[in-house]
C-alpha cells in the first residue's frame, strides 16, 4: 500500500512523534510511506478562481508548495492526516492543502484515509470535518488517533499508533 502523510504541524514535537510511529509501523509491514511537512511548505489557500477546472486541466494557477501534495496524493492509496488541533480545528497549513485539492477532486487509488490529532483543547469540530471531508470523498474511515497535550509523545501512544500502522496491508 502507499501511504501519504500529511504533517499539519509546523512545529517538530507531540504530532511529529505520532507522524513517526506511524511511518514506522507502516514501513515495517511492506508499505511504502511518504510524509510531506505541509505544516512548513507554502500552500497558499484556495482561490476560487476555477483556473484549474477549465484552462489549468486539474493545475492551480498558483506556483507553490502543492504541486509537490498533488503529486503524492495521486499516487496514494491511503492519507494520514496529521495535525495539532488549534481553535477546535486543524492547522490553517492543513486545512489549506486540503482545500487546493480541488483540483484535481478524488484520485481514483486514493481509498482510506485517517487522522492523527494532537490537542491542547476541543477536537469535536476537525473530527466532524475529517468525518464528512472523507465521507464525501468515498474515502474509508480508518479512525481517529487523538491526545491531549504531550500524551501522544508518551510510549504508550506511539506505541499504539505503530501497532495500528503494523496491521496496514
Amino acid at each position: 500500500m502507499k501511504i501519504l502523510i500529511l504533517n499539519g504541524s509546523p512545529r517538530k514535537q507531540n504530532t511529529a512523534a505520532m507522524v513517526e510511529a506511524c511511518k514506522n509501523g507502516a514501513e515495517s509491514a511492506g508499505n511504502e510511506v511518504c510524509v510531506l511537512q505541509v505544516g512548513k511548505m507554502k500552500i497558499g489557500g484556495c482561490l476560487g478562481c476555477e483556473y484549474c477546472h477549465g484552462d489549468g486541466k486539474g493545475r492551480c494557477v498558483q506556483k507553490d508548495d502543492m504541486g509537490q501534495v498533488i503529486d503524492a496524493y495521486k499516487w496514494a492509496d491511503m492519507i494520514v492526516f496529521a495535525s495539532p488541533i488549534y481553535y477546535s480545528h486543524m492547522t490553517a497549513q492543513l486545512h489549506a492543502a486540503i482545500q487546493r485539492v480541488y483540483s484535481i477532486g478524488k484520485p481514483a487509488a486514493t481509498k482510506a484515509a485517517l487522522l492523527l490529532s494532537s490537542k491542547s483543547g476541543q477536537t469535536e469540530a476537525a473530527e466532524v470535518y475529517f468525518k464528512q471531508l472523507i465521507g464525501f470523498l468515498g474515502m474509508e474511515n480508518c479512525g481517529i488517533f487523538k491526545t491531549v497535550d504531550d500524551g501522544n509523545m508518551s510510549d504508550e501512544k506511539t506505541a499504539e499508533v505503530k501497532s495500528w500502522a503494523e496491521s496496514l496491508k
